[in-house]
């Protein structure tokens, strides 16, 4: 009998045993999140799980489930070498996502945790899709990937899956010569708020504006070689786009302007086909001979923006039809390319700041006792701001020389590209059973405690 009872408690053990196996993988399944950290900005707003039923391949997915308008992600620290071109992918899923102020930058998207730097978004709901982002390490040596619902200045509701994760160092294009496009809107034709007003807007620009933005543009693909004394050279196209801007994004100090968000789907095309480094978009806002409302503060052109990490800039027709900004003379204006110029200079002054550079302000030209003249404006300002001649205590300032062969990265810095391993799943039992202990074991961890303020925040 002894012996049968020590069989039986054998028996009883084993089957705990086995038990204890069985539910600690189905927690881990379940619960499993590959060492991503789960991040919110409020709390009781969002549930994170790996789902089974739902997924792309054999790895359970990523569910994000927004039951308000949130933001929230799974993310990971991710190690970088400085001035490279990664590319991340993920295929994610979507069902009845939606943005709380409609708002193309929310949505399920790959982004980078405290910047800008995102992939494109999608809202509704989608069948599996694959997303991509490209970004330029810069001066960092490690990124926060996330894998997002909501958005940097957006809070999206709805759910998302994510899944088959891929991470790719490319290599970097070290050449100075830049591709750019300026799109050219014909017309405007928007809805708008002026001082609590509600008033429609239609605008077409000329004929002669349209030529004006192209004999420019040749202008500075010419100036832009010469005033760098050679450290950059610029290819750049023009593209009509007939459909007319429907809509305008609006700031207290710029008033209305076009945004990418406000061109995104009738420029996507062209912008990943060509892979540009720089886009400009040219348009006509106003009209004092047809007596339109003023829809802007006191700007020609507006900079230091960007699309998917390729800088992105306004051209904007002068209010008065009878305005020479934009054409040559020679008693009266020798510089007409100069908004090109300056606008793409805040591209330049913003990825230097980026890079970690000093560097004047791009504004701040009187500071250092320059002047605007009469016929080239500020011409000989940003000739010592390209070439880091602006004398200031005692040594030369400006761009770095560097900072002209900094380009967006692109699809074709991965010809050659290295998979990294950092954001794989366990591929097998022994994979899984070292990745559970880990877990386990982070329990009792800082970065354990640091997943769970992150969640509560």
């Amino acid at each position: 009998m002894e012996k049968k009872g020590q069989i039986i408690k054998k028996i009883v053990w084993f089957i705990v045993l086995c038990a204890m196996i069985i539910g600690t993988i189905i927690f881990y399944k379940k619960y499993n999140y590959n060492d991503f950290m789960k991040s919110v900005a409020e709390k009781n707003k969002t549930i994170f799980t790996r789902d089974s039923k739902v997924k792309c391949s054999e790895m359970d997915s990523y569910k994000v489930e927004n039951i308000d308008y949130h933001d929230a992600m799974f993310s990971k620290t991710i190690s970088v070498l400085p001035n490279l071109p990664y590319k991340v992918t993920c295929k994610v899923k979507v069902e009845n996502v939606e943005n709380e102020d409609e708002n193309t930058t929310g949505g399920a998207h790959i982004s980078i945790q405290g910047t800008t730097e995102r992939s494109r978004c999608i809202t509704g709901t989608e069948d599996w899709q694959e997303l991509t982002l490209y970004f330029n390490s810069k001066n960092r040596n490690q990124v926060d990937i996330g894998f997002r619902l909501g958005g940097y200045e957006e809070k999206s509701k709805g759910t998302a899956w994510f899944s088959d994760f891929k991470i790719e160092e490319g290599t970097a294009n070290s050449n100075s010569k830049w591709k750019m496009a300026c799109f050219i809107f014909p017309e405007i034709d928007v809805n708008v708020d002026i001082k609590g007003r509600k008033e429609h807007v239609n605008l077409q620009m000329s004929q002669k504006d349209i030529q004006d933005i192209k004999n420019n543009l040749e202008r500075f693909s010419t100036s832009i070689a010469t005033m760098s004394r050679g450290k950059m050279s610029v290819e750049c196209e023009t593209i009509t786009i007939s459909k007319p801007i429907k809509t305008l994004s609006y700031d207290d100090e710029n008033g209305y302007y076009v945004s990418a968000n406000d061109v995104r789907d009738l420029i996507d095309e062209y912008v990943i086909k060509n892979e540009y480094d720089h886009i400009y978009v040219a348009f006509r806002m106003a009209n004092k001979q047809s007596g339109s409302s003023t829809l802007v503060s006191d700007w020609i052109g507006l900079g230091g923006m960007d699309y998917l990490g390729i800088g992105f800039s306004n051209i904007r027709m002068p209010d008065d039809g009878y305005n020479y900004a934009y054409e040559y003379r020679s008693t009266m204006n020798t510089f007409p390319e100069e908004v090109f110029i300056h606008e793409f200079l805040h591209t330049l002054e913003r990825n230097a700041k980026e890079y970690g550079y000093e560097r004047p302000e791009l504004h701040d030209y009187a500071k250092y006792s320059y002047e605007e003249d009469r016929l080239d404006g500020l011409k000989k300002w940003y000739m010592d701001y390209m070439n880091k001649e602006i004398s200031y205590g005692g040594k030369k300032i400006g761009l770095p020389p560097e900072i002209f062969s900094y380009k967006p990265a692109h699809e074709s810095n991965f010809k050659y590209g290295i998979e990294l391993d950092d954001l794989d799943e366990p591929k097998n039992i022994i994979e899984v059973i070292r990745s559970l202990a880990k877990r386990v074991g982070s329990l009792f961890t800082n970065t354990q405690l640091k997943e769970y303020q992150l969640e509560d925040n």
